[in-house]
C-alpha cells in the first residue's frame, strides 16, 4: 500500500513534467545543495547553458525569497534562517517553470501583490532601466537584499509570471509564485 501510494504520487509528479521538487525547510547551506543538484539534473538532460542558467538564476532567487522573507519563526537553535517553503522545477510544452510557494505575513500581501502586478506589466527595456534605477538608488528598507530579486526573476522570465496567495488566518497567507523560462 504505501509504495504503491508513493509510486502514484512519482507518477503524478513525472506526467505534470517535475524535474525536481523540494517541501521542508531551506537554508542558504541546503540551496546550494539543491542548486547543484538541479544543474546536474538538466545536465543529464542536455540543457542549453543559457536555459539553464536561467532557470538556476530564478530558482536561487525564489528560494532566497523564501529563506529572507518566510513569516515563520525561526529555530531558536539554528545558525542560520530556517523558513519552510516548496520550491518545483519542470518542464512542459517546450518551457521549464520554476513554482515556488511559503507563507508571509497578511499584511505583507498588497504591497507584494502591487510590486508583482507593476513589475508584469513592464517589457524588458521598463524591466532592464527599473533594474539600474533601484541599483543606483541603494535597498529599500525592508529589503533583505539588493531589491532586485524580483526584477531579475521577471527579466528572467519568458511569459507575464503567475501569482496567487491563500489567506490562511492568524494573520498568514500562503503566497505562490510560478516563473516559465
Amino acid at each position: 500500500m504505501l509504495a504503491e501510494e508513493y509510486f502514484h504520487f512519482k507518477q503524478t509528479l513525472e506526467n505534470k513534467g517535475i524535474l525536481f521538487s523540494y517541501c521542508g525547510q531551506v537554508s542558504e547551506s541546503l540551496l546550494a545543495a539543491l542548486g547543484e543538484t538541479l544543474r546536474r539534473r538538466m545536465a543529464q538532460e542536455s540543457t542549453d547553458v543559457n536555459t539553464t542558467r536561467r532557470v538556476f538564476s530564478v530558482f536561487v532567487e525564489l528560494v532566497q525569497n523564501v529563506i529572507r522573507y518566510g513569516a515563520e519563526e525561526e529555530a531558536e537553535a539554528a545558525q542560520e534562517a530556517l523558513h519552510e517553503g516548496i520550491v518545483v522545477v519542470g518542464h512542459r510544452e517546450e518551457r521549464y517553470f520554476v513554482v515556488c510557494a511559503n507563507l508571509v505575513e497578511t499584511r505583507e500581501v498588497p504591497r507584494l501583490k502591487e510590486r508583482l502586478e507593476r513589475l508584469n506589466g513592464m517589457n524588458r527595456d521598463e524591466l532592464k532601466l527599473y533594474y539600474m534605477e533601484k541599483l543606483r538608488n541603494g535597498p529599500e528598507d525592508t529589503s533583505l537584499g539588493a531589491t532586485v530579486g524580483l526584477i531579475e526573476i521577471m527579466r528572467r522570465a519568458t511569459l507575464p509570471v503567475n501569482f496567487d496567495f491563500h489567506d490562511i488566518g492568524n494573520g498568514m497567507t500562503f503566497f505562490c509564485i510560478q516563473v516559465n523560462i
